[in-house]
């Protein structure tokens, strides 16, 4: 019987992942770092588990020995997906994120080559991040092959974020934002450009984020020049804006490390099982070539619930040798009508 590691299970999504894995009858080994939390999960579900830090090549080693492919989900992913990923080529196994980081994303893309001699994939950003959106790049792209830019645009309604997301957001701030211009990804200051964007119920403030299709609608379709923008509260675009100012006062590693900690006593682990059921998310992804441009809308469930969603299912395809060797988008991979398999999915040509 094939299996999948699953390291990060504890997590938030982690959680999310393995109860949806569950019930599609994948059989799963669940690893981390914490035995504690490991312990308790593997014993709620009746599962195997190791408890290894990334940093031990030869725990790894190991474990990677026993499975298939590896599901990672333990962020932030600047700080994990690299040492995961040379031991998945190393051992000749699939490597699956669940990351939205661009650095991760080009990193992997780089090491394409090695993927394709080692005869596995690569696939980062297996959830909300990025599946949905790669996908409605792509087919948007494709109803206008000319397209010179894509402009993607991102709101949730009746969401929240989990304790792992808000401390991949610190650990990525100094960052601040990203476009792509000319193929090339380059770094402006947040908040950079802000829109007004209907989504069918009025106008909505959107600002310029660095959200992983920077690096992969890229990949998928292409086109040079890339921005994404998301919605949120006044109050939040205002802290944002902040930042600008006060950099050198967030982005020690001293700062770093205070915020998070902050994280875990002010944000709950994530949303709840009825922000789950009842939130969903809107996009709009509009490709233009100067000349003319075209734009489609796509609604999903909630982010997290939907990472599950996409997430098992890729790791089922791959368990049944649907896969492509190399770095792959998920569009790449699977196409870009993937997404509308998944329930409470639709998609509408503007």
């Amino acid at each position: 019987m094939k299996k999948i590691l699953v390291y990060g299970s504890y997590g938030y999504t982690g959680e999310l992942i393995v109860e949806q894995a569950i019930k599609e009858g994948l059989q799963l080994i669940l690893a981390g770092r914490n035995e504690k939390r490991l312990r308790a999960q593997a014993e709620k579900y009746h599962l195997e588990y190791r408890t290894f830090t990334l940093d031990n090549t030869t725990a790894l080693d190991s474990a990677l020995q026993e499975v298939d492919a590896v599901l990672h989900c333990a962020g932030p992913f600047v700080l994990t997906f690299r040492q995961m990923a040379e031991a998945c080529i190393r051992n000749k196994k699939h490597y699956v994120d669940i990351s939205g980081e661009i650095e991760g994303f080009e990193a992997l893309a780089a090491m394409d080559e090695e993927a394709k001699r080692a005869g596995i994939m690569l696939l980062p950003g297996s959830g909300f991040d990025v599946v949905p959106s790669d996908c409605l790049s792509a087919y948007t792209a494709g109803k206008l092959p000319t397209g010179t830019y894509l402009n993607l645009y991102i709101k949730s309604i009746g969401s929240g974020v989990s304790r792992g997301t808000a401390r991949s957001g610190i650990e990525n701030m100094h960052r601040q934002g990203r476009i792509r211009r000319d193929g090339n990804i380059i770094r402006v200051p947040n908040v950079w450009e802000s829109k007004y964007v209907d989504f069918g119920r009025g106008a909505t403030r959107m600002v310029s984020v660095g959200w992983g299709d920077v690096s992969t609608a890229y990949h998928s379709t292409r086109i040079p020049n890339i921005t994404a923008y998301m919605g949120f509260p006044n109050a939040m675009v205002t802290m944002m804006r902040l930042t600008r100012y006060i950099s050198a006062l967030l982005y020690t590693r001293i700062a770093k490390d205070i915020l998070k900690g902050l994280i875990g006593i002010l944000i709950p682990m994530g949303p709840s099982k009825t922000k789950n059921q009842m939130g969903f998310s809107l996009m709009i992804a509009e490709v233009g070539d100067g000349t003319k441009s075209v734009r489609t809308k796509l609604r999903t469930p909630e982010a997290y619930y939907l990472t599950a969603l996409t997430s098992v299912e890729i790791m089922k395809r791959i368990l049944s040798s649907d896969y492509e060797p190399g770095f792959q988008t998920p569009s790449n991979a699977y196409g870009a009508d993937f997404i509308l398999q998944f329930s409470g999915v639709t998609r509408e040509d503007l």
